[in-house]
């Protein structure tokens, strides 16, 4: 049992994700540098937020669990801000990268256009995060041990692998919509960015209430989905031939560069 428990979680938080990856960036070397690239970024930014984050308990009062709860707040705070301003930097590296390519390449057009790199960055940021977020949660579901034996909720495992997977993709999403916002200077748009990432984080807090936390997670999930879905270029017309398979452009196969 512990074992379908541990490959089912596995599947359900990182199967969407693996696919994309090899579906969409794995025959590309140059976007499989930028998807490492991006998941190093996301790293930086929780070492940092680790190092606040352990320094200050260090010299908060240890013994009351109010302060040690706003700290754990801070925390979080703290990670989501460092995240976004590591996406924002990771943005300005690519344009700086993106314009030596062009000069370096004997074409007239950029190898990868900002789009594909906002999808390819986004990615990365949420393999990362991901992994992070559920890695100790499956090591622990292969045994020993029975969960809900003594009255805790019996879908810690599988809520756990639903919320990773919603953060893996808005992740995704984030990316492209704050790329985009960054090109046409719509800072309102960053700063929705930013909140919508402070509401999903924040919306954790709600556990072990799972349909707290995961009900609301995906009606941003879906959302932010759509509004990546039109910063990306897409329309209604063209998601009607994509799902009619009518269409050769699909997704970013012969997405021309910007």
């Amino acid at each position: 049992m512990t074992a379908a428990v541990f490959f089912g979680c596995t599947f359900i938080a990182f199967g969407p994700a693996i696919s994309l990856f090899l579906f969409t960036i794995a025959r590309d070397p140059l976007r499989v540098i930028f998807l490492i690239a991006g998941a190093f970024f996301w790293l930086v930014s929780l070492l940092l937020a680790s190092l606040v984050w352990f320094i200050s308990v260090q010299i908060s009062n240890k013994d009351s669990a109010t302060q040690q709860k706003g700290l754990l707040i801070f925390g979080v705070v703290l990670s989501v801000l460092l995240q976004e301003t590591f996406r924002f930097a990771y943005y300005k590296l690519l344009k700086k990268a993106n314009e030596g390519l062009l000069t370096l390449s004997q074409e007239e057009t950029m190898p990868i256009s900002i789009r594909q790199l906002a999808y390819v960055s986004g990615l990365g940021f949420g393999f990362m995060s991901g992994a992070f977020s559920v890695v100790n949660i499956l090591a622990d579901s292969v045994g020993p041990g029975t969960v809900g034996i003594h009255g805790d909720s019996q879908h810690y495992f599988l809520s756990s692998a639903f919320m990773t997977l919603a953060i893996i993709l808005l992740h995704m999403f984030w990316g492209i919509v704050f790329f985009d916002a960054c090109e046409k200077q719509r800072w309102w748009a960053v700063a929705a960015v930013v909140i919508s990432h402070l509401t999903v984080s924040c919306l954790t807090f709600q556990n072990p209430e799972y349909v707290g936390s995961l009900v609301p997670t995906y009606v941003i999930l879906f959302l932010m989905g759509v509004w990546a879905f039109y910063s990306a270029g897409g329309s209604l017309r063209n998601l009607k031939l994509c799902i009619t398979c009518k269409d050769r452009d699909f997704l970013l196969a012969n997405h021309r560069p910007r």
